[in-house]
């Protein structure tokens, strides 16, 4: 039941659902940084992977439905950034800048590694453990065992 509509050029395509989703990916977001970067994603994905539509109610459900999952990854991630410096997580009080790098230098490369890409660099465990090509749950273990071993460092100097 192919319509003449899913043969559409990607530009067309685009054309046609660009307001619904733009607007679909603001409600979610807030915000037009955020917006005009879920669309971006959406007609990516829609791009990339092609998909065959049988309607073009398939085609505008796929669409809303991809807008929705790509905000709730945004939420989820910006739920998951960390807010609270280093030495707060770690529940020790917070060294001068210098000291607590000098600290850091002290622990072995693959812990200073997993700390800075997690604190310093906004990273998920997820992203730490492409990254390094590990299994996230040994990435999310690296870092519980780092934090202990920086907060033991802390604590015995001070």
């Amino acid at each position: 039941m192919e319509t003449a509509h899913l043969a559409d050029s990607p530009e067309e395509v685009v054309r046609r659902y660009s307001n619904m989703v733009y607007r679909l990916a603001f409600a979610r977001t807030g915000n037009t940084s955020d917006a005009e970067d879920l669309f971006q994603e959406v007609f990516l994905r829609y791009l990339t992977r092609a998909p065959a539509f049988t309607s073009e109610e398939h085609r505008k459900a796929w669409l809303l439905r991809v807008t929705v999952n790509c905000a709730n990854g945004l939420h989820a991630a910006l739920r998951r950034r960390r807010t609270e410096p280093l030495s707060q997580a770690l529940s020790v009080p917070a060294p001068e800048g210098e000291e607590l790098w000098e600290e850091l230098r002290r622990l072995p490369e693959k812990d200073r590694t997993i700390l800075h890409l997690y604190y310093y660099e906004d990273m998920t465990t997820e992203e730490i453990a492409r990254l390094l090509e590990r299994n996230p749950s040994t990435v999310r273990s690296q870092l519980l065992r780092a934090r202990g071993k920086l907060k033991k460092l802390l604590t015995e100097e001070g």
